[in-house]
Formats: C-alpha cells, structure tokens, sequence
C-alpha cells in the first residue's frame, strides 16, 4: 500500500455512524433544504456582481448611473443586471424610458454585510 492509498484508507469509514441523532435518510431529506443556493453563491461569487449588489444596497440606481461609477459598458451591466434579476436579487422600476434598479429584499443586504464582517475578522 502507498502512501497516498493509505491516507485513503485512514480518512474513511469502516462503517456509517453519524454522530448526529438523524438517521441517513433524514440528513438526505433535509439536503433539499439548500437547493438552489448554489446559484445565489455564484452569482456572488463574480466580483463584478458583488459590487454591483453593493452600491444598489447604498441605493436605487440605473444603468447608465452604475456604469458610469464601475467604468463598465452599458451592456455589460445590463448583462450582469438580467443574471440578477433572473435570481430575483433585484427588482427594478421604469420611469419613463429610464430603468432604476434596486436590492429584491433585505436579504441580500444582510449577506453582503455578514461577508464583509467575516472579511473584516480575518484581517
């Protein structure tokens, strides 16, 4: 046996003994509980997006407003605008043949603060 196959062998179970109360079907069940997070967590894993929900949690802007301050094209913003509406992270508004755009909920205000909290922990 190398030494790879044996830190294998010592990192598994001989047999499955969860210390928790559940039984295994019950911890599977309960997998359903995070579906679809993994898409929230992408889409705030690009930074540019990231930043994007930051300045609409400082407040209501539009396109051309979040372009201008990120130095992005209109059409990249946008592209990064529909994603997040897709998810229902945002909303927006039209006013005349201007679109505002804002934070869908609280939720995702209380995300980005416990991430920058737990940023500013680690330093």
């Amino acid at each position: 046996m190398t030494l790879v196959n044996a830190k294998v062998t010592q990192d598994c179970c001989d047999v499955y003994d969860p210390s928790a109360r559940e039984s295994k079907e019950a911890l599977r069940a309960r997998l359903l509980e995070v579906a679809g997070l993994s898409e929230l967590f992408k889409a705030l894993g690009d930074e540019t997006r990231t930043r994007i929900l930051y300045l609409l949690s400082l407040r209501e802007l539009c396109v051309c407003d979040i372009a201008e301050i990120m130095e992005m094209s209109l059409p990249a913003v946008s592209h990064h605008l529909r994603l997040l509406k897709a998810l229902r992270i945002v909303k927006y508004r039209r006013e005349g043949k201007q679109v505002f755009y804002s934070l869908d909920d609280e939720h995702v205000v209380g995300l980005i603060r416990l991430a920058q909290e737990h940023f500013a922990e680690e330093r």
